[in-house]
């Protein structure tokens, strides 16, 4: 097994149990990741994103930016859409030399068109840990859609930490496709590397859009209404609408938000991890998707009895987009682990590990 590559369960629980990583939760732990956690801190701007410089702290910055000191009341924060708050995490990393960090909304985020951000002490990149970090940690936050209520100490985005980058190249790609049975069709048949027609050659894998269900996808609405994070009983009728095909074909209008579902069966075996990575501008000018870190253990099962499990996808468009069944509209790629995590993401169990359409976030009914 190779030692390098993205840190297992065990590693991170190491981790927590050090100086490296402070204030937080083994609970927070995953397969392959850690679930970041908000605190009281809470500022809303009113200037738009920003990124510190070489040198400078998140709150060095925020001292030079219009902005206004809020709190929660009675645990609750009311965000409202298109404006930005910044919140400091209750994490703090100081992490060694050969260690550095990517971050990334949880699904749930995603799916409610959250925009979330990871903001580091010294570093011009969102969502990004250097070497040899050390420093506190903050989120920058846009909900795009809907009003949003949030509580304090709720994760909104998770941390993967790295010692070495061991994304498959295309040569390794094609024998983990043979070895490890990483895409299956709907009817479970395994697909190998002749069977995707749609390449671009990079050790990826672009994943196409399934039409063929009875409800295939979702438009948000725009509403007024919030959604609170703590719930898991919303209509969703009131929220979203369901997606309808004319001559088999459904356009994606500029700037709405849609939760869609890929045709093809993804599973990851627990000596791997999965991230969605962005589709280019040939396919069209649109997003894929916000959240997008796949958990080693998905589609697998607890023995790797499972034949994958399809891909939500959170798409927004730049451009009116006519799509139909098997149009491109995500793209993959694995990568490997420094070592089987103790818990893989089948057998810890979710909200999304029965999905088998576009399933909206765990909020609704």
């Amino acid at each position: 097994m190779s030692k390098k590559g993205a840190l297992p369960y065990q590693t991170i629980m190491e981790m927590l149990g050090s100086s490296i990583l402070g204030v937080s939760d083994k609970e927070n732990v995953k397969p392959s990741s850690l679930d970041l956690t908000l605190s009281g801190e809470v500022y809303l701007l009113d200037t738009g994103a920003f990124l510190p410089f070489s040198g400078e702290k998140v709150s060095d910055v925020l001292e030079m930016v219009s902005k206004q000191k809020i709190d929660f009341i009675k645990n609750k924060l009311h965000l409202k859409k298109d404006k930005s708050y910044v919140i400091k995490l209750n994490e703090s990393l100081r992490l060694p030399k050969s260690v550095y960090g990517y971050a990334n909304p949880k699904s749930s985020s995603g799916r409610l068109d959250i925009h979330v951000r990871l903001l580091s002490d010294g570093i011009t990149r969102y969502d990004t840990l250097y070497n040899n970090y050390q420093g506190d940690l903050w989120l920058l936050i846009t909900s795009k859609t809907f009003n949003c209520v949030l509580e304090e100490g709720m994760s909104l985005n998770q941390v993967r930490f790295f010692n070495s980058d061991m994304r498959l190249d295309e040569t390794e790609l094609e024998i983990f496709l043979q070895k490890e049975n990483l895409i299956f069709d709907k009817e479970g048949h395994s697909l190998g590397y002749d069977d995707l027609v749609i390449s671009d050659h990079d050790g990826s894998i672009i994943l196409t859009l399934d039409m063929s269900l009875d409800v295939f996808g979702y438009r948000a609405i725009r509403t007024s209404k919030e959604i609170d994070l703590s719930r898991r009983d919303y209509d969703w009728e009131k929220f979203f609408d369901p997606l309808e095909k004319e001559n088999g074909c459904v356009t994606l209008e500029k700037g709405e938000f849609y939760i869609l579902v890929c045709n093809e069966r993804v599973r990851v075996p627990p000596s791997l991890a999965c991230e969605m990575v962005p589709m280019d501008e040939r396919t069209g000018e649109f997003r894929s998707h916000y959240a997008g870190f796949i958990d080693p253990g998905w589609g697998y099962g607890k023995k790797g009895e499972e034949k994958g499990r399809p891909l939500v996808m959170e798409v927004r468009p730049f451009e009116d987009i006519l799509v139909r069944h098997g149009y491109p509209i995500a793209k993959i790629r694995f990568e490997r682990l420094t070592c089987e995590p103790d818990v893989v993401y089948d057998s810890a169990g979710s909200n999304y590990s029965k999905q088998s359409g576009p399933k909206l976030a765990k909020q609704f009914k």
